[in-house]
């Protein structure tokens, strides 16, 4: 069973069916989708959504960047510049791309809708969980029980299955980031680069790219609220965000006045933790690894659990409880590391004063090979290494 039908539930269930299993998705909303606007696929996403067996299904509908470029926002300064190109594929064997986050999920409902062992379960909250040395029971709002072997909760940041078994509390950042999705008529002609860009200014970012062939673009912007946030979603307000970039260039704020609609995210995060499993139940994707968006990590990292999940199990014939130990025990030191790195990198987006000055010195000249090597640790996971030594 998978509590969660997102990118990681169906990530999973897509992984548990081809391991054999049959697989019951419960999701509380009620349909199956996806919210939000884009999302950036490193090649350590590609390499796992070709191990899922839709790698097809996502290339045909992301966009491939050229660079990935971030910017000064005050005075335009270029402080970084990094190539995606023919070489950037050959050392990491995949491309950098960008994508509409309904359309990574609809690459793996594809598959999940053809394998034919996933059962999908609409409108269904999980409430209760009783495990014993053979199974897992669920209750749901409804008092209906479902039973299977194991569970896995990818129930996303505020899943009941992790405050069931963790209850640890959540870390508001203060940081509020507002997404919307422009039109190519409507986007500024010298803005539309064939790049995931980022305006850095001082506590706050701006960040385009382009979408669905190029036809449209996704803008995101993010600042540090002047009040006390409550992690949710909500409708945004375009005064609002106007009033935090008085301070950046033409150029950038000229990104602020695009979109007619805007959602805002209050965001937060969880301390990374050390034990996911429990029992027959264990983490996955946002339930056990909760993260800020400056990685631009979330979305792969789920669908990296979700192969390296299969693997373990495929190392131990199907032993949930040894395949749940392994899982675990290969994920949760580098998912911390994006949860980590991700509060640092918000840190130096935001930099102000002396420390802008220094962040804007930190890349200077670096070639795009020591770039690369940076990024090693990141993009070089692949199927063959997910695993950790036994």
């Amino acid at each position: 069973m998978v509590a969660g039908g997102g990118i990681g539930g169906l990530a999973a269930a897509l992984a548990l069916a081809q391991q054999g299993f049959h697989v019951k998705v419960l999701e509380q909303s009620a349909s199956i989708g996806e919210i939000g606007a884009g999302m950036q696929l490193g090649p350590n996403a590609f390499h796992a959504f070709d191990a899922l067996g839709v790698g097809e299904q996502a290339r045909s509908r992301a966009v491939y960047t050229d660079y990935m470029v971030m910017h000064d926002a005050i005075d335009e300064y270029q402080v970084g510049f990094i190539p995606t190109g023919a070489a950037f594929q050959q050392r990491f064997g995949n491309p950098y791309a960008v994508i509409h986050r309904v359309d990574a999920h609809n690459a793996l409902l594809e598959g999940v809708q053809a394998s034919g062992h996933v059962q999908l379960i609409t409108h269904t909250c999980v409430q209760h969980i009783h495990q014993d040395a053979d199974s897992v029971t669920l209750t749901d709002q409804h008092g209906h029980a479902h039973r299977g072997l194991a569970l896995i909760g990818a129930d996303g940041v505020k899943s009941v299955v992790r405050a069931h078994f963790v209850n640890d509390p959540h870390r508001v950042t203060g940081h509020v980031v507002y997404r919307a999705v422009v039109d190519k008529a409507d986007f500024p002609q010298a803005l539309q680069w064939n790049a995931a860009s980022i305006w850095v200014g001082p506590a706050c970012h701006l960040v385009h790219y382009p979408l669905r062939g190029g036809e449209q673009y996704n803008v995101v912007v993010t600042f540090h609220s002047r009040q006390a946030e409550v992690w949710g979603v909500s409708e945004g307000s375009p005064e609002e965000v106007k009033s935090y970039f008085q301070a950046v260039c033409p150029k950038a704020r000229q990104l602020i006045d695009l979109p007619k609609s805007w959602k805002r995210w209050a965001t937060a995060d969880r301390d990374p933790i050390d034990r996911w499993t429990f029992g027959r139940t264990t983490l996955l994707g946002d339930a056990a690894h909760p993260t800020t968006q400056y990685m631009a990590q979330g979305a792969c990292m789920a669908i990296e659990d979700a192969v390296t999940l299969r693997e373990a199990l495929k190392a131990h014939d199907n032993d949930v409880p040894k395949a749940f130990d392994r899982y675990q025990r290969s994920r949760i030191a580098r998912t911390a590391r994006i949860v980590l790195s991700s509060r640092e990198m918000g840190r130096i987006y935001h930099a102000q004063g002396v420390e802008r000055l220094v962040r804007n010195d930190l890349w200077r000249g670096r070639s795009p090979e020591r770039f690369y090597d940076a990024m090693e640790w990141l993009y070089g996971w692949n199927v063959s290494n997910c695993l950790s030594p036994t």
